[in-house]
């Protein structure tokens, strides 16, 4: 037996492998250690998303490497030769590769090597799981994805799409709820594809997860645009049950639809306008989160400003921003770069827009009185999530997997700031 630190990185499907790899650590007789001073053995389960992530991910490689180590997740799958750079030592594990987890924990902790980047016929809906969080069961619905992207690992490092079974999916949350779970994600690379494999589609998960009986919260993942026009009806109608928060994560990276051509996304920039459009007119107050990456090797000052454009128009709440980054392997990496200076200019002018977007929108919730359901333990304490998964911080004690009627006092560009009414 032998104790084993577990560390992830990376999106909901990385941290919700981690929860499965530990969970078929504890099932195989070893024990899970708090910190890598403790540890008999390392896993890190990587992202290679972007340069500034697999950076990190190769210092944490060096610093974990003074003990048996295995690197899991994406960075392995992709990027075998760099991770064998900064560990030769160290097993592999790829991110569908779980069923090989214990064969190579015990090959490792013996002095041998092991590489298992190959996927296995292990479905990831069904495996012991330790929580990261005992109030959020994350649930994969799907491994791979349908896209080409030009900037993107994510095809490198999990292949195509395989949707796991309904009825398997159904179980699994089921399973999460009874196990004291009060929010459930459903997540993948790619949620927008999910079924079209197996003659289903996401809207009919949505339904069929809403239909379990008790009293629980769904926050269904990311999905690309081009996928949403073929089940935009549906989905926002699914949308349409309490147990569902009003949130949408929809990445459209660029406002150019010539910018988007070249990264392949098979969407345009009015796919994204038109969700956000559906969505509005349904909902009073629905979240809409996207993906901005500035700074693609084809991207001009006028496609830049377009971009501005779109977001001015459409006001999303949340956005993430990217300053690009050319990922080994990917088409694009072979394209001219545009020089870093004007990547970070370009950067800096959308980070002060959405901030400002932010804002805007988050204050428009003040003086809004609701039910919150506290969530997630932060370094500056408990946060809770209202039905449209807005972040809400309060002054008071509160315990996580709580809900209480909370009065939204104030608000910051990141978070609402409340008080408990009842």
């Amino acid at each position: 037996m032998a104790k084993i630190f577990v560390e992830a990185y990376g999106c909901s499907a990385s941290f919700a492998d981690s929860e499965m790899i530990s969970g078929l650590i504890v099932n195989g007789g070893h024990t899970l250690a708090t910190n890598s001073t403790e540890s008999d053995l390392n896993l890190i389960v990587t992202c290679s998303v972007k340069d500034t992530t697999a950076n990190k991910m190769m210092y944490r490689i060096k610093s974990l490497k003074t003990k048996p180590l295995i690197v899991a997740g994406c960075l392995p799958k992709a990027e075998k030769e760099n991770v064998e750079k900064f560990s030769e030592n160290a097993s592999l594990l790829g991110p569908s590769s779980l069923g090989k987890t214990l064969e190579v924990i015990n090959s490792t902790l013996g002095g041998r090597k092991q590489i298992a980047l190959e996927d296995s016929d292990l479905s990831k809906v069904g495996l012991p799981k330790v929580r990261l969080n005992p109030t959020v069961g994350i649930v994969e619905i799907a491994s791979g994805c349908m896209s080409e992207c030009t900037f993107c690992q994510t095809k490198l490092s999990k292949g195509d799409l395989s949707s796991y079974r309904l009825g398997d999916i159904v179980r699994q949350v089921q399973t999460e709820i009874k196990e004291g779970c009060k929010e459930v994600w459903l997540t993948s690379t790619d949620n927008g594809c999910y079924g079209l494999d197996i003659g289903t589609d996401l809207p009919s998960l949505v339904n069929a997860v809403t239909e379990i009986p008790e009293d629980f919260m769904i926050r269904v993942g990311m999905m690309n645009p081009m996928y949403m026009p073929r089940i935009k009806e549906k989905l926002i109608e699914s949308y349409d049950n309490k147990k569902v928060f009003k949130f949408l994560h929809i990445p459209v990276q660029s406002g150019s639809d010539k910018v988007l051509n070249d990264m392949k996304r098979g969407h345009t920039s009015q796919t994204f306008r038109e969700i956000v459009k559906k969505t509005k007119e349904k909902f009073t107050n629905f979240t809409i989160s996207t993906d901005i990456i500035v700074g693609f090797p084809s991207e001009t000052e006028e496609d830049f400003q377009k971009t501005i454009q779109l977001l001015d128009e459409t006001k999303p709440d949340v956005v993430n921003l990217s300053k690009y980054s050319a990922r080994p392997g990917t088409d694009a990496a072979e394209l001219k770069q545009i020089d870093a200076a004007e990547v970070k200019r370009r950067s800096k002018v959308i980070f002060d827009q959405i901030n400002n977007i932010s804002l805007e929108s988050n204050k428009k919730w003040i003086g809004w009185e609701g039910k919150v359901l506290f969530d997630e333990n932060t370094e500056e304490g408990i946060k809770g999530r209202n039905y449209a998964y807005k972040p809400i911080a309060v002054d008071e004690e509160v315990k996580i997997g709580e809900s209480h009627i909370v009065e939204i006092t104030d608000a910051t560009r990141k978070r609402l700031i409340g008080k408990i009414a009842s």
